[in-house]
């Protein structure tokens, strides 16, 4: 099971064909995380050839995947009482074949929640155990990708099931944490063969103009 991370921009990194992504990408929020990079995530979405997705975005709205969309699946944040207590997670398919869309029930990763050890500062950190339950439930195969990996949650998902992982987060000190997690996620694990070696991309792709 291989795991390969890119400290750099995602359009700026030679990324292979993969089977699925999986990502967080920032988009539109009253609450305004990673705004700024929003046009690089449609670009991204827009551009980058895969046949299947899960893409959290704005309820409201669906990202700009050129496929068919399959399911509109949920997350239900069940730490919290707010109103917008959940996030939409898009699937899409280029075989057009509608899906069970479904209800993921799992706490916030937040610092300060009581019992919330893996948080690690990221504003909008995924809970890598609900990632893994909707890879196992939407029998999720292959190698995947993460684009816009933040702190790594998705890749821990990969990890603790056995999945191949590419992953991409342009911030250092993201990259970094990412990275650290998901090592250690990887000697924990117990595997018959001995995992093939972390590949680190050092950040020299040169980023595109207008993003760091």
């Amino acid at each position: 099971m291989s795991v390969t991370l890119h400290n750099a921009d995602c359009r700026a990194v030679s990324l292979p064909p993969v089977d699925v992504v999986i990502t967080d990408p920032p988009y539109p929020n009253r609450a305004e995380h990673f705004v700024d990079d929003i046009p690089a995530a449609i670009e991204f979405l827009q551009t980058y050839q895969c046949k299947r997705w899960f893409v959290f975005w704005d309820e409201m709205e669906v990202p700009p995947v050129p496929l068919p969309l399959v399911a509109r699946h949920i997350w239900h944040r069940s730490n919290t009482n707010r109103p917008d207590n959940y996030e939409a997670i898009f699937e899409f398919n280029a075989d057009g074949v509608k899906r069970a869309s479904r209800v993921f029930s799992f706490p916030v990763i937040a610092l300060g929640l009581t019992g919330c050890t893996e948080a690690l500062g990221h504003p909008t950190q995924k809970n890598s155990k609900m990632i893994a339950r909707m890879i196992t439930d939407c029998r999720i195969n292959g190698v995947v990708l993460d684009p816009f990996m933040g702190v790594g949650s998705t890749g821990l998902a990969c990890v603790k099931i056995g999945l191949p992982f590419i992953g991409v987060e342009k911030d250092k000190g993201y990259f970094d944490m990412a990275q650290s997690a998901i090592a250690k996620a990887r000697k924990q694990m117990s595997f018959h063969a001995r995992p093939t070696p972390l590949a680190l991309d050092s950040g020299d792709s040169p980023a595109l103009p207008g993003f760091s």
